[in-house]
């Protein structure tokens, strides 16, 4: 069963994403979509077969696709998700899949309503060495906390302190830190643990009206949960869940490539599975099992995990008045 993919945006994580898609079997590209007819030529043409389409809506109504893959500004997921989903499309969305809660919500029910598959892209959640932090996670004894940073300088903060606003900096397209790293901390916590009770953020805001870094304190009961994302630093810290048993340390809580335990009486168990593919292959892969399963919800990167992400990011984003068109307070 070979499931034929449009692809929305023509950038490089789009690039990324079919490079590694295009290592499984039953994938196939068959579209691309580009309001620039210029670049989608041009971005098609290092794709065999794919057909050009400036108009989104004549694309998600073509007969050559199954499912759409989109890669567009976050401001757009929700808009170009629900109008490939009323066409009868399956949508495989990055992260984050919408700039607020209100429009994933819409996502979601479109999705049901239309009996079709919608995931969130998160890739980390997907990767074999994720899998082992779940299976693993019971070793520790009872959790007290889950900490995680992801902290990137971007290259084009440079341009952004030279009085250039790229995207990556822009409220218009529902970017800033948060968005683009902050939920790459969030989502695997959602996942491990749901949503917490309590949230308290705070952060730095720049002059364009997004955060530049920022942390989140968060309250589950018995254990607390604290991340840290910046576009503007550097960090090399990995992730912990601490737990009165011990402590697992993860490399690269974005893209976990080395998982081991440290007991508290010293004893160190190393638990890393290697990874065959690149971290991208693993959610067109789960995109494409779904599928060919007839399912319409990943289990992993679920509506309810994507849904909770989306809820804390937006409550974190209140506490810091970090306010975008599409939102509705």
């Amino acid at each position: 069963m070979t499931i034929r993919f449009g692809v929305v945006g023509t950038n490089w994580i789009t690039d990324r994403f079919l490079e590694s898609g295009l290592e499984n079997e039953d994938f196939l590209l068959t579209a691309v979509y580009s309001r620039s007819e210029e670049k989608g030529k041009a971005f098609a043409a290092k794709y065999a077969g794919a057909s050009v389409y400036t108009d989104l809506a004549a694309m998600a109504a073509s007969d050559e696709i199954d499912a759409v893959y989109i890669a567009s500004p976050n401001s757009l997921h929700a808009e170009h998700a629900i109008t490939c989903i009323n066409h009868g499309k399956h949508v495989l969305c990055e992260k984050p899949a919408a700039s607020n809660a209100a429009e994933l919500r819409s996502v979601i029910e479109a999705a049901r309503r239309n009996n079709v598959l919608f995931m969130e892209a998160m890739k980390s959640t997907l990767v074999p060495n994720f899998n082992i932090i779940k299976e693993n996670l019971y070793k520790i004894g009872r959790v007290r906390r889950y900490f995680a940073s992801y902290c990137q300088y971007s290259s084009r903060y440079d341009a952004f302190l030279q009085g250039t606003v790229l995207n990556a900096f822009n409220p218009a397209f529902s970017n800033g830190s948060l968005m683009d790293l902050g939920t790459y901390c969030l989502y695997p916590m959602v996942v491990l643990f749901g949503k917490p009770d309590t949230v308290k953020a705070t952060g730095v805001m720049l002059s364009s009206g997004v955060d530049g870094e920022g942390s989140i304190v968060m309250g589950y009961g018995d254990m607390d949960a604290v991340v840290m994302y910046s576009k503007i630093t550097e960090s090399y810290l990995p992730a912990e869940i601490q737990g009165e048993n011990g402590t697992m340390i993860i490399d690269k809580i974005s893209q976990p490539y080395e998982v081991k335990i440290r007991y508290r009486d010293g004893i160190v168990e190393e638990l890393t599975l290697p990874q065959t593919y690149e971290s991208m292959y693993y959610e067109a892969e789960e995109f494409i099992r779904l599928l060919k399963a007839g399912e319409r919800e990943s289990s992993v990167n679920s509506h309810a995990s994507s849904l909770a992400t989306a809820e804390i990011m937006e409550d974190a984003r209140r506490q810091l008045g970090l306010r975008y068109a599409a939102d509705q307070w």
